[in-house]
């Protein structure tokens, strides 16, 4: 089949939104079902000190991190289709082997493999999105997927959460496994996005010098680490949220709903996003959504020191700075991946492996630092947002705020 006759059955806009999301999906599936199942795997797993149940999640991001080198240049050679379907194949299988872990080390050395392979999902759904579009075009593209990403995290808790109900912990895996052979049917339907002209040899030289390339370029670096402390800022939350709702807040059994209003805040900045990004730019939108999280990260401390601080306030705040992260993430990584259109996956790769290892290790430590209270938690989210700021502000060489050259605007 020519590249032309694949471009003509594309699918539609609507549908390769979705599809690209429910890809991406997946990840979030496999960290978020588990969190309510945290204690039933410690207890199941002989975990002794509660915060180290943090790992099952902090392992699996690092996986995703470390993964996320590789399948840039993979798809670059071969094809993102032709990389993402072995993948999704491979993510079966560890689901697999992690429902049928005998302990916890065995369990977490799978989950660290299940991270590996599952990597591949996000650098080619953005590298497949980049072949197609570019700066804000993209940047819109990119939201709306997240859009519907974000549908899945708002719901998964509840879905680990009834599965623990009537089954073992060991089920959330199986129906994790049950996902990934759905998806591999689905995407028999996505031709090939990576254009002939720009297919490049699997060299190490090769990757090496782009990895280069992206490095020295001040503006993707300092918006690829900025991304990657907003991201880790997450993590945290969702490393220490079941504890924070279960041990503060004596709510457990409110857990998949409280979990699912902080993800309806980020949702929505995402729908918003979308709409607003082409017309005001991704700069502006990303950049003074970050004051925004700074002075809520401000908020949220006062109240945690006031004593006073109730789950409501905790969600409603959640929900504002979570949401904020969403105006921030998809405009930093279209940013970060503007000037790379001739090697999108391997910056893609890059990014993501950047950002995800410094996301990963900023999200372990904020978890590790529970105390009973959620104080560590609104200290974190100010100094990420503090230290992001910094680093757009270098990688705009202090002009804010700017709008420069937009891409067209391009249909599929």
């Amino acid at each position: 089949m020519t590249e032309s006759s694949q471009r003509s059955r594309m699918p539609g806009d609507r549908e390769m939104v979705f599809m690209m999301a429910m890809v991406m999906a997946l990840n979030a599936l496999a960290i978020d079902s588990m969190l309510p199942a945290l204690p039933a795997i410690g207890e199941g797993l002989g975990v002794v000190t509660p915060n180290d149940r943090q790992y099952v999640i902090s392992t699996y991001l690092f996986g995703i991190g470390a993964g996320s080198l590789v399948y840039g240049p993979l798809s670059d050679r071969f094809g993102r289709k032709g990389v993402l379907v072995p993948a999704l194949f491979a993510y079966v299988a560890f689901s697999i082997g992690c429902g049928l872990a005998t302990s916890f080390p065995i369990l977490l050395a799978l989950r660290f493999g299940h991270g590996l392979v599952s990597a591949a999902l996000g650098v080619i759904v953005v590298a497949v999105i980049r072949d197609l579009f570019s700066g804000d075009a993209m940047a819109k593209r990119l939201s709306m997927i997240f859009l519907v990403f974000m549908i899945v995290p708002a719901i998964a808790p509840t879905m680990g959460a009834g599965i623990t109900l009537f089954a073992s912990w060991r089920a959330i895996f199986i129906v994790l496994a049950v996902m990934g052979v759905v998806m591999i049917l689905w995407l028999r339907r996505l031709p090939e996005t990576l254009r002939a002209e720009d297919v490049r040899p699997l060299d190490l030289r090769t990757m090496i010098a782009g990895w280069a390339t992206v490095t020295r370029h001040r503006r993707a670096a300092g918006y690829m680490i900025a991304s990657g402390m907003m991201q880790g800022a997450l993590y945290g939350y969702l490393n220490s949220s079941e504890q924070i709702i279960a041990d503060i807040f004596d709510a457990r059994s409110w857990f998949p709903l409280v979990f699912a209003c902080v993800a309806l805040g980020i949702a929505t900045a995402n729908f918003s996003n979308a709409a607003i990004v082409e017309r005001f730019g991704a700069r502006r939108v990303s950049q003074s959504a970050t004051f925004a999280f700074m002075a809520t990260s401000i908020v949220q401390i006062g109240v945690a020191l006031s004593g006073a601080e109730t789950l409501w306030m905790f969600t409603v705040l959640m929900m504002v700075n979570v949401g904020l992260i969403g105006f921030i993430g998809s405009n930093f990584g279209s940013i970060a991946m503007e000037d790379f259109g001739h090697m999108a996956g391997v910056a893609s790769s890059y990014q993501s492996f950047a950002k995800t290892l410094l996301a990963a290790a900023v999200g372990a430590l904020i978890g590790q630092q529970y105390d009973g209270t959620t104080l560590p938690l609104a200290y974190a989210f100010l100094i990420s947002g503090a230290v992001g700021l910094t680093l757009v502000f270098w990688a705009e060489r202090g002009k804010l705020f700017t709008r420069p050259g937009t891409a067209p605007k391009t249909p599929f």
